[in-house]
């Protein structure tokens, strides 16, 4: 359960440095039972700096933001690897352990909020038996170097997106006549 704030907002958005990112949920369909705050959790080399969404292999995975395909990677720890730059260049979101990119997606790309970029997997160091997308979230410096920017916990951020996004699907829709 989360909880909330005098305000009605979720405890968790009171870490956040920049409550007006809006993003959109990288899964269609996340709830807020799927997400699990794992961004302090100890992993091999330290802190795990991302959270964990569980999801079946090959579920797409959608750009949070509307931005530029910066990098896509394949590395030992993350697999393969999506790098999106949001549009002003202040935040890098990355996608790992995907089981493959979209079709003819390619790095200097532009993308827009809820566009499907790849595919959940388990690639590089995950479990091959329990595909997830591994997501994090950095706030980028001057020299627009993700590995040098400052890791932001994707946790509460997500939890606004799915908040928004089960509000707008849940409401009735308009008559296209007036009574």
């Amino acid at each position: 359960m989360i909880r909330r704030l005098w305000l009605g907002l979720p405890l968790a958005l009171a870490a956040c440095p920049n409550v007006e990112m809006a993003l959109v949920p990288p899964i269609e369909g996340l709830a807020l039972k799927d997400l699990r705050d794992t961004f302090s959790d100890p992993r091999s080399g330290g802190r795990h700096d991302a959270i964990d969404i569980a999801a079946p292999r090959g579920t797409p995975v959608r750009a949070v933001t509307g931005g530029t395909i910066r990098k896509l990677f394949l590395s030992k720890p993350g697999g393969m690897t999506i790098y999106l730059f949001d549009q002003s260049s202040q935040y890098c979101y990355y996608y790992a352990h995907l089981d493959g990119y979209r079709p003819g997606l390619r790095e200097g790309a532009t993308v827009t909020p809820g566009e499907i970029v790849g595919y959940v997997g388990s690639t590089g160091n995950a479990n091959p038996r329990v595909p997830h997308l591994h997501f994090a979230m950095v706030e980028l410096g001057p020299g627009k170097e993700w590995w040098k920017g400052m890791p932001l916990n994707p946790y509460p951020y997500l939890v606004r997106a799915v908040d928004r996004s089960t509000a707008t699907t849940s409401q009735p829709a308009e008559s296209p006549h007036p009574l």
